[in-house]
């Protein structure tokens, strides 16, 4: 009788311990399988990121600026001062008064060339900061603000300074510190961290005495 009972226990422990067991192994198969589901949908949205973040890139200030043969100068003149880099990866968003290439024939050579120097790197930042505003202005929000303001709208640029926006018959006038002024020729070319409107000068500060 005793062996009986001793026997019992036995096969019953042995039960149990086949029984623990598979359910170790049940969740080792289910820790597993988690971490494997984690895994695919961190790689998943990984991808997804990167395709948004290329898509967002390629339609960019900086890029819809490259594929407009029109801006090459000014594009030259962002990339020699990393500012291309900038407006393609930041979220902004950004507006931007481009000069086209015409409008940067017009700057004397000398003090173009000057600028375009990699001593003058800083200088021409400031240059191209005074055509950049921080928020997206459509051209119908700058119309709508020279009539609230009776006539002249002043907004300040990146760089700090002042730029006053006006309207010539039905165009929109910038006016910069010294008085120059340039004219939006192609407005709203609509970016995924901005907007670009097109001028016909290249507008700048008033230096510093």
């Amino acid at each position: 009788m005793k062996f009986k009972k001793l026997l019992i226990i036995a096969i019953l422990s042995a039960i149990a311990f086949t029984s623990c067991k598979d359910h170790e192994k049940e969740e080792k198969a289910e820790k597993e399988k988690m971490e494997m589901q984690r895994m695919e949908a961190k790689k998943e949205a990984d991808m997804k990121a990167n395709d948004m973040k290329m898509e967002m890139e390629s339609n960019s200030v900086a890029a819809k600026a490259m594929a407009t043969p029109e801006l090459s100068t000014m594009v030259n003149a962002m990339q020699s001062t990393q500012m291309a880099d900038m407006m393609k990866t930041q979220d902004g968003p950004f507006t931007v008064f481009a000069p086209t290439n015409d409008a940067f024939n017009k700057v004397p050579k000398a003090s173009l060339d000057n600028l375009m120097m990699p001593e003058n790197k800083a200088d021409m930042k400031n240059v191209l900061n005074y055509h950049i505003v921080n928020g997206k202005i459509t051209s119908a929000q700058l119309v709508q603000s020279i009539k609230d303001n009776n006539g002249t709208y002043k907004f300040k640029t990146v760089e700090g300074a002042e730029l006053t926006a006006m309207m010539n018959g039905d165009k929109v006038v910038l006016k910069d510190e010294n008085g120059k002024t340039a004219t939006i020729t192609q407005a709203d070319i609509d970016a995924s961290n901005g907007i670009i409107h097109i001028i016909d000068a290249v507008l700048m500060k008033k230096a510093v005495k």
